[in-house]
């Protein structure tokens, strides 16, 4: 069978001969889906030149995520910036524009005036539905939007990358219950905001687990930090101040440095167990120091990765197949910290 020829190409992504030599020879000046759509073919075909090829266009990728006072956020805009030098080839340049979780209006004129100037967006949010309709008409004429970290509802986005919160609670709740033993005890969670979907079904996951296996084992509270890390310090000195009884932390969110501070204040690093969520360099050391029990990560950067994958999909820069966009969560504790 001879070799198909530029021309098939043409016939097969329905486009001119011309239209084809541009994406081909990287000489830009094709449009967004007529570029897709000959790269697309081009793989079909197996034509050598396309398959590893950088493409012409430069699309432009808006990443909204929380200052880098968030440890977490700033290891995601870290590998975000990599992204632009690691996978280069794809021809995607990530730009982080910092949004405030308590100010969603905000946020929604942000992704309003960035839909004249960029190709797609990923977004790590609170669920809020002025943010989320301004992500459906973002999406509108076949932008991409990607939900990192935690899922949007009502926002029409094209995937969701990140752990399954739920699962990740549970595992902090099975923890909790195996660390806190025979007579279990009493438990304060502290979520980041309950209106960030991953936040609530990761106590969602936790409360479950206690009441199905560790039934000695009970959440007396449920409070919210604002994801301000000095407000979670605040909270945890506050409860075991005003409840002798309490055995266990489970933070979902930012301030572990806080949260320790108040167990020291109070004597009480050797009687509570303090069980959060991402392996930032603070918390590794924290750990170390025998401060932190065990911490459930979630790996910013095969996430980011992982978006970054499912973008080049999307615009028919890669022929990757990704079985799954939901990453890999790992326990660390201090002999694997």
């Amino acid at each position: 069978m001879s070799k198909p020829t530029a021309q098939d190409l043409a016939s097969a992504a329905g486009v001119s001969l011309s239209t084809v030599d541009r994406v081909l020879n990287n000489r830009g000046g094709v449009s967004e889906d007529r570029e897709r759509r000959v790269l697309e073919h081009a793989r079909k075909l197996k034509i050598d030149r396309a398959l590893n090829q950088r493409a012409a266009r430069t699309l432009r990728i808006a990443v909204l995520l929380q200052p880098r006072s968030n440890p977490f956020h700033a290891l995601v805009q870290d590998h975000f910036e990599a992204a632009n030098r690691n996978f280069a080839f794809y021809n995607l340049q990530f730009q982080v524009h910092h949004i405030n979780p308590l100010r969603p209006a905000v946020t929604a004129q942000l992704i309003n005036s960035l839909s004249s100037r960029c190709d797609a967006l990923a977004i790590i949010s609170p669920q809020n539905a002025a943010v989320a309709a301004a992500l459906r008409a973002f999406g509108q004429g076949g932008k991409p939007v990607v939900t990192m970290v935690t899922d949007l509802r009502d926002a029409e986005r094209y995937a969701y990358v990140g752990p399954d919160n739920r699962k990740a609670g549970r595992v902090a709740g099975d923890l909790m219950g195996r660390l806190l033993g025979r007579d279990g005890g009493e438990i304060v969670v502290i979520a980041g905001l309950i209106s960030m979907i991953g936040h609530e079904e990761r106590e969602m996951g936790f409360r479950t687990v206690l009441r199905e296996r560790y039934p000695q084992c009970k959440v007396t509270e449920v409070l919210e930090s604002m994801e301000r890390g000095d407000v979670a310090g605040d909270l945890v000195f506050n409860a075991l101040r005003k409840n002798p009884a309490i055995r266990g932390i489970y933070n979902a969110s930012a301030g572990a440095q806080t949260v320790v501070n108040a167990m020291t204040k109070l004597g009480k690093n050797k009687d509570v167990i303090f069980i959060t969520h991402e392996l930032t360099k603070d918390r590794r050391h924290l750990m170390r120091n025998g401060m932190i029990d065990a911490i459930i990560d979630q790996d910013p950067e095969t996430e980011v990765r992982t978006a970054v994958e499912a973008l080049a999909a999307y615009f028919g820069r890669s022929e990757k197949c990704l079985l799954s966009l939901i990453t890999p969560i790992q326990i660390h504790m201090i002999e694997n910290s």
